[in-house]
């Protein structure tokens, strides 16, 4: 009987270092590409100077995120994946943040119009609608 070799692990990097916030914010500049984000708009989702978005994009990534930054790049994450489970056309959930809505908390505005709000409540009930939508919790 032909044995199988273990697949190659790779760990995983601690939250706290500098290759978990590179990867998070590869992550990040990729979905804000992928919904056509400004770099104002990038700026205040992640609630971030701009001379610190700028560093960022460039390469020069911190040696570890604050909490407030993770905690805000997981609700956009987790944004980005819920709408790719409703709307399985990329281009479709990608576009579904800059459409109006008319659900009571959008109040005819879109998603995105929210999520800039600035608070990361803004992104948690954003996230919550969401899940909700997809028969989920948070």
């Amino acid at each position: 009987m032909a044995q199988t070799r273990p697949a190659e692990h790779r760990p995983t990097p601690a939250l706290d270092s500098s290759a978990a916030a590179g990867a998070a914010l590869r992550t990040f500049f990729n979905i804000a590409r992928a919904w056509g984000l400004s770099s104002a708009e990038e700026q205040r989702l992640l609630g971030v100077k701009r001379s610190t978005l700028y560093a960022w994009r460039s390469g020069d990534l911190p040696a570890r995120l604050d909490e407030n930054t993770l905690e805000r790049l997981s609700y956009v994450f987790g944004i980005y994946s819920a709408l790719q489970v409703l709307l399985p056309v990329a281009e479709r959930a990608d576009a579904w943040i800059r459409k109006a809505n008319t659900a009571p908390m959008f109040g005819g505005d879109s998603a995105l119009s929210r999520m800039l709000g600035g608070r990361v409540a803004d992104l948690f009930e954003v996230r919550h609608y969401l899940d909700a939508m997809r028969g989920g919790v948070s």
